[in-house]
């Protein structure tokens, strides 16, 4: 009997299925992913905001922690994905040698690529998707356009998984991981997370909104206040190259690791 071979979309879905499977019973992952942006919005945004008297957004005063809660949205999807496309791909690329069982299905390498960086996607955007709710309940959503703030989470977490992932076929050991730490620190702490872009000055500023999770916090930041505009548009698109770079090179990166 013949078997009918997998379109690239079901060998896709599988994939992300069997990761879903495994994770179903370790919510409590889940939920240490989810209140990580929730503590910090409470004791940044909410008690450093209470020392603030006022606080001026594209020419408004918003409650600080309003300005605060979407650089977390941002964060928490970037966070989510990081995890999973380094840590556990490395765990299931070095140590389980998951996918060399993969490809000995019909499942092909590009199949594998797509798989992993839609479940990071995913695990990033379930705390974002939280998240939001938190934001949600606290009045921290004054606009329409914070409607297409899970779909921007899901953005930057296809941007990171993908990223994250190609770099991580180059790690050797989990001594490796200590070069994540000294990226995903300043990233979350100088991306304009927690204060404007504009404290800093010349190139500084310029190299800031040049990096990847400022690009995510300006971009949920404006649409959570309805001040969209241009520089939307420029996250959106460096997002999406972004992810569609890292997406290519994981393909690429598999083939000559598991197939030569």
């Amino acid at each position: 009997m013949t078997v009918a071979p997998l379109t690239s979309v079901q060998a896709t879905l599988l994939l992300v299925e069997r990761n879903a499977i495994t994770y179903r019973g370790a919510w409590k992952l889940f939920l240490t992913g989810f209140l990580e942006p929730v503590f910090y919005l409470f004791s940044i945004g909410i008690g450093v905001g209470a020392l603030i008297e006022s606080f001026t957004y594209h020419g408004q005063e918003v409650p600080y922690a309003e300005f605060v809660a979407p650089g977390m949205l941002a964060a928490s999807a970037f966070n989510g994905a990081l995890l999973d496309s380094c840590f556990n791909f490395f765990f299931k690329f070095k140590h389980q040698r998951l996918y060399d069982s993969v490809l000995a299905t019909p499942m092909v390498t590009d199949d594998v690529a797509r798989g992993e960086v839609i479940w990071g996607q995913l695990r990033g955007g379930s705390y974002s998707a939280a998240f939001l709710l938190v934001m949600l309940v606290m009045g921290y959503l004054s606009s329409w356009w914070a409607l297409l703030a899970l779909p921007a989470a899901l953005l930057i977490g296809f941007a990171f998984s993908a990223a994250a992932m190609a770099w991580t076929t180059w790690f050797t050991s989990w001594q490796d991981f200590e070069k994540v730490t000294l990226v995903q620190v300043p990233l979350f702490l100088f991306s304009a997370t927690f204060f404007p872009v504009t404290a800093y000055d010349g190139v500084l500023r310029w190299v800031v909104e040049c990096t990847p999770l400022y690009r995510g916090v300006v971009l949920c930041r404006e649409l959570c206040t309805g001040n969209v505009g241009v520089e939307s548009a420029i996250s959106v698109v460096y997002l999406l190259a972004m992810g569609g770079i890292g997406l290519a090179i994981v393909g690429r990166r598999l083939d000559r690791l598991l197939l030569t």
